[in-house]
């Protein structure tokens, strides 16, 4: 799950909803920085109301990412694209396809959520551009693996990038996987891939409930 699968049930809570977006944030700006279950877990009383809300969140995100990344029409599908995109285009660096298979499956749930709640992904901009992103890193700070200084850099790259709706359209996934291999210095993904992810796009909606069993906002 991304972080707008992630937040979607929690827009009410805005410093809990940042929360469960940290620790895939962490990893696209200070892979060294990890903000984990077992440490956050500790701050979830805190006094600090906004402390406790984010390490709710990041306790959240870990929970999320056990049942979905765990269950088995996640592991099944995920196969398929690899398979699917390695024979098509080609495979030579051996963890491409499955970093492919992996992060499309997310972009295309996140493109489903907001054709099932339309207007959510402008309404996580909006109450992201009210919260203190300084604030939101110190209380990271109490509890992750290291100090870190660039999530604050992070929150605002995802501002003024708003990538969500990049995820609506089959050219605009394919950019968006080709900047996370090109991080990576992996091979990118070719034109001739868009066709490819079209197809997918229409799978991922068909297979998007189960993939979703246990979320809360498809749930209610």
């Amino acid at each position: 799950m991304n972080c707008f699968a992630h937040s979607l049930p929690f827009f009410d809570q805005p410093y809990f909803a940042v929360g469960t977006c940290i620790p895939d944030w962490l990893t696209a700006c200070d892979r060294k920085c990890r903000a984990r279950k077992k440490k956050a877990a500790a701050w979830v009383d805190d006094s600090d109301p906004i402390l406790a809300a984010v390490a709710a969140g990041v306790v959240q995100h870990h929970e999320d990412d056990y049942w979905f990344h765990g269950s088995a029409i996640f592991t099944r599908v995920n196969m398929e694209l690899a398979v699917e995109y390695r024979e098509q285009f080609g495979n030579s660096q051996s963890m491409r396809a499955s970093l492919i298979g992996h992060i499309v499956i997310e972009m295309l749930l996140d493109a489903f959520l907001e054709s099932q709640f339309p207007g959510s992904m402008e309404q996580m901009y909006g109450w992201i551009a009210e919260l203190d992103a300084e604030k939101v890193q110190d209380c990271i700070n109490r509890f992750a693996s290291k100090p870190t200084t660039k999530l604050v850099g992070e929150i605002e790259r995802f501002q003024s990038e708003r990538y969500l709706f990049d995820y609506q359209n089959d050219e605009g996934v394919r950019y968006r996987m080709n900047k996370v291999l090109g991080r990576l210095k992996l091979e990118l993904m070719p034109e001739e891939s868009i066709a490819w992810l079209g197809e997918k796009r229409k799978q991922v909606f068909k297979l998007a409930e189960i993939l979703l069993a246990e979320h809360q906002k498809i749930g209610r």
